[in-house]
């Protein structure tokens, strides 16, 4: 039996978020709005998330969970979900990657890579984190 390929996208627009951030402690924060587009004939629901999150220092935080704030979305052939979260680091740039977990109404699980999308302050604050590094 030929295995079905699953046409789901997703896309990430990480924002830096000063009012919440504190770079002279080390804290750096960042929304992040990610798009799931279901692009398949098939409705989708996403089960499970995971996150491979680097910062500058190569420190790796690896998160594992059900759905996405607190929901498991079930998305519809042509629609999309979006939601917001966020993402501390100690250092002013850092990456995140990962997948998502996901079945369709055959209960046929799959993953959806989410592509790799960078965390970044502002310069000035990314080179005043350097230097202090030196």
């Amino acid at each position: 039996m030929k295995k079905k390929s699953f046409a789901i996208t997703v896309s990430s627009q990480p924002k830096y978020i000063s009012l919440q951030s504190d770079p002279a402690n080390q804290k750096f924060v960042w929304s992040y709005e990610i798009t799931i587009k279901n692009e398949s004939d098939d409705i989708v629901q996403l089960l499970h998330r995971y996150w491979r999150i680097i910062d500058m220092t190569g420190k790796i935080e690896e998160i594992h969970g059900a759905g996405v704030i607190g929901l498991q979305p079930i998305i519809k052939p042509g629609k999309q979900f979006i939601y917001t979260s966020y993402c501390q680091l100690i250092t002013p740039q850092g990456t995140m990657e990962g997948y998502y977990e996901m079945q369709n109404l055959d209960e046929e699980y799959f993953r959806i890579e989410i592509p790799k999308f960078i965390l970044s302050a502002p310069s000035t604050i990314t080179q005043s984190f350097r230097s202090r590094l030196h």
